[in-house]
């Protein structure tokens, strides 16, 4: 690749050549062409607009049903005892899930898979995965078989507070609990090869079954079991979850040639690629979930209320989170990755300043819909029973500072796959510090101050700071990433968003003082509140010639 004349100036040909090649790709626009390659072996050009939008309507299916999950299961168990002792058993197997299992497996596994898939070397790709799978099984159920004979003197540790039937009850739950580690490690790899011939569906709806299937058994065993006996049914629900999780995007492996082989070459140099870009992985996850003990820290010195208070704002955040900015990311991923062996750096940056505008286009709008209606929303999921209109206004409060970050997390999200996809995750850990150290020191400097709120400011801070920080970076590998054409929407974004705002909270005050403050008052205000505000945006979207409307216009077109 030549080196730019200037920064972010390349060749005006060049560069719309890219554009549009890299676009096409991504939308599956290229009605009687092909692009150069294919995008996997053994499938046709790639579909990756439809798959985005696959993935973000399972997704959003999935999250609602993990709040309708957390609904069934306060009904049944509220926050006693039991529950607390459920909590803190979850939360230790999930946290080595994080660390060692699938979320760290899929960002160093899939740029090497897809590497050697693009070479064509089949056969060492298959034996790569089929490595990765037995060695995967035989760690993970080591350490499962350790945790389980050691719960009893590791679990104290994780709730020193505990004692008597509580912390039996804590271990024997996290015994149960533990088994999941080896079928979502086995998962983190299945999952890797499905991507790396762009099949998300199955993945993307093995959530949905997940949740499902828990509410399934815990409305099924829970009249089995007595007293505090019952919350077994939960965790019973999350292993056989965990388990149908797993099958769904198992049998969809059948939809591609990859074929298992009983082959242990753990010696693989490509193993050992693998195990090496976890490292970095495995470190950014970990300073995540330090970043999340940084709330929930500052969050005590504020009031008992305001680590949960977070919790279960950030709950509601994760909805538009995930449905978009992860879809997206995730989606795109294998892509970034086939660019990036072939060294297609043109192709590569175009992809992803066309991902960061797609990103924006969705998260702004959300933002401000969130920013104007956040009491309202909180009010009308979580406000019945124990919870309280006071505890509304304080999870608000954080819901409301939570949304300044969704745009840049989203640009978070994608801009650390660009790093995985070019295999510089220390690169990508590295900022991930400088984002926990500013949220650190911003939390520091607005807990007193500001309380609640400015713990999640902080938050935001750091985000903004390590998203900026990629930026640099990035601009500096590619010669440029399109700022000024990314400046230029995101401030016609900005205004269709301030319409979507000033719509859906005039028609949310409106309808709410005329239908009141019962269950189907409050659903009707709120959603015809959201659902004008969105046409409002939409338009206003077409009437500034936004041009990702544009695109999602011709993919609904084309299907």
């Amino acid at each position: 690749m030549e080196t730019p004349k200037a920064p972010d100036s390349p060749d005006r040909d060049r560069e719309a050549l890219a554009s549009d090649s890299a676009v096409r790709e991504a939308e599956a626009f290229a009605p009687g062409e092909e692009l150069s390659g294919n995008p996997a072996p053994g499938r046709q050009a790639g579909r990756i607009a439809r798959s985005t939008a696959f993935f973000s309507v399972a997704t959003a299916a999935s999250r609602i049903a993990g709040l309708v999950r957390e609904v069934v299961a306060a009904s049944y168990y509220g926050i006693n005892g039991p529950m607390s002792a459920f909590t803190i058993a979850f939360q230790v197997p999930n946290l080595v899930r994080a660390l060692f299992a699938d979320a760290a497996l899929q960002p160093a596994f899939v740029p090497i898979f897809t590497e050697q898939l693009e070479r064509k070397n089949y056969r060492e790709a298959f034996r790569l995965a089929s490595t990765l799978l037995l060695l995967v099984t035989l760690v993970l159920g080591a350490i499962t078989a350790l945790f389980v004979l050691l719960a009893p003197v590791i679990m104290p540790l994780f709730a020193p507070g505990f004692e008597g039937e509580i912390l039996d009850l804590t271990i024997t739950l996290s015994q149960i609990l533990f088994p999941i580690l080896i079928l979502l490690g086995i998962s983190g790899v299945v999952v890797g090869i499905l991507n790396s011939y762009d099949r998300f569906g199955a993945f993307a709806i093995s959530s949905l079954f997940w949740n499902l299937t828990i509410i399934a058994v815990v409305v099924l065993l829970a009249p089995a079991f007595h007293g505090q006996d019952r919350i077994y049914a939960y965790a019973i629900g999350i292993l056989i979850g965990t388990l149908v999780q797993l099958m769904i995007p198992t049998f969809d492996l059948r939809n591609t040639p990859f074929k298992f082989e009983w082959s242990f070459e753990w010696r693989n140099p490509d193993v050992r690629r693998v195990l090496l870009l976890m490292l970095p992985v495995t470190i950014s996850l970990g300073l995540i979930n330090f970043n999340l003990l940084i709330n929930s820290l500052f969050g005590s010195l504020v009031s008992d209320q305001s680590p949960a208070a977070i919790d279960k704002a950030f709950r509601i955040y994760q909805l538009p989170q995930g449905v978009f900015s992860v879809a997206i990311a995730t989606v795109l991923f294998p892509t970034l990755a086939r660019f990036a062996a072939r060294g297609e750096m043109e192709n590569l940056r175009a992809t992803m300043a066309n991902g960061m505008r797609q990103i924006l286009f969705v998260l702004v709008p959300a933002a401000a819909a969130v920013l104007v209606l956040s009491t309202p929303m909180i009010r009308l999921v979580y406000q019945r029973g124990e919870f309280t209109p006071e505890q509304t206004a304080l999870v608000a409060t954080a819901l409301f500072w939570f949304a300044f970050t969704l745009p840049t997390n989203g640009l978070y999200l994608l801009q650390t796959r660009t790093f995985f996809s070019l295999q510089r995750p220390w690169m990508a850990t590295g900022l991930a510090a400088i984002d926990l150290v500013v949220s650190a020191l911003g939390a520091l400097a607005l807990y007193k101050p500001f309380g609640t709120g400015g713990i999640v400011a902080g938050t935001g801070i750091g985000t903004t700071a390590a998203v900026i920080a990629q930026a640099v970076i990035l601009r500096h590998e590619f010669g440029g990433l399109e700022l000024g054409r990314l400046l230029g929407t995101a401030t016609k974004i900005t205004i269709a968003a301030a319409a979507l705002a000033a719509v859906s909270f005039g028609v949310w005050d409106f309808l709410d003082s005329e239908l009141g403050r019962g269950l189907f008052g409050q659903i009707v205000s709120l959603s015809v509140g959201l659902g004008l505000g969105g046409l409002t945006y939409l338009g206003m979207a077409k009437l500034l010639k936004i041009a990702e409307l544009e695109q999602m216009t011709r993919l609904l077109r084309r299907r």
